[in-house]
């Protein structure tokens, strides 16, 4: 098997911040005057969650669909163990000679005691999100036979980050928000974080291309069996 020097970083890398944009980001929620539309809000997370899909891109471009799969699953996992301990946490007795009881309780209840449904449609969409622009990133790979990285990178997360943003705020949101106001915030944080993404292609560029020169490797998946189940090592490796 190919031993890769940075591969572990990248995975470490996307799970951080992963779960910085989930625990932390949700916490505050922003909001923005747009000329001519309006006022949009949305939660500080959305800057940041959008990155974790570039180290997607990234991982899936040089390593491969398979090893971006476990990167994915790591950050399902990641995410699970997370989402366990702050509910734990939230729900333990505080200690009565605590100072800050008043204060800290419920701060922590706010920003980590998420119900069952927004948990349940994060990791749902993250789940799907991530697989999606990882498969639809290495089909187009082979498609292009290399070609147009910035089409790929974009094209990919179009497509990944659709489907996070339809089943996320419908599963966390429906019947709490009105039609008219879901739709909003499913179409701005679409576009915003694609947006994102376009902007941060030639930072991607300039990543991509280091690692496959530093790994002294190109993997394409014509070939690769893209059940997001399986954790075989695939993908056919081309020297760079």
């Amino acid at each position: 098997m190919h031993s890769f020097r940075y591969y572990d970083f990248m995975v470490a890398g996307m799970v951080a911040v992963l779960l910085c944009s989930n625990l932390i980001g949700p916490a505050k929620v922003c909001a923005i005057d747009l000329p001519l539309l309006g006022v949009f809000s949305f939660a500080a997370g959305n800057l940041f969650f959008p990155i974790s899909y570039i180290f997607g891109d990234v991982l899936t471009e040089v390593y491969g669909y398979s090893r971006a799969r476990r990167a994915i699953w790591a950050g399902f996992g990641a995410m699970v163990f997370a989402t366990i301990m702050s509910q734990i946490v939230v729900r333990m007795t505080p200690a009565a000679n605590e100072p800050y009881n008043e204060v800290l309780q419920p701060a922590l209840e706010v920003i980590f005691g998420s119900t069952p449904r927004i948990i349940a449609a994060s990791m749902i969409a993250y789940w799907v999100g991530d697989f999606v622009n990882s498969f639809v990133m290495a089909k187009m790979k082979v498609w292009t036979q290399g070609r147009k990285l910035w089409a790929r990178t974009i094209g990919s997360t179009v497509v990944g980050q659709a489907a996070d943003s339809l089943i996320f705020y419908p599963v966390a949101f429906y019947g709490v928000w009105s039609s008219d106001q879901l739709a909003a915030v499913v179409a701005f944080n679409f576009v915003f974080k694609v947006s994102l993404e376009a902007v941060l292609t030639p930072v991607t560029y300039l990543v991509v291309g280091w690692l496959k020169r530093s790994e002294g490797v190109d993997v394409y998946d014509a070939h690769t069996h893209f059940s997001p189940f399986s954790l075989r090592d695939e993908g056919e490796q081309r020297n760079y």
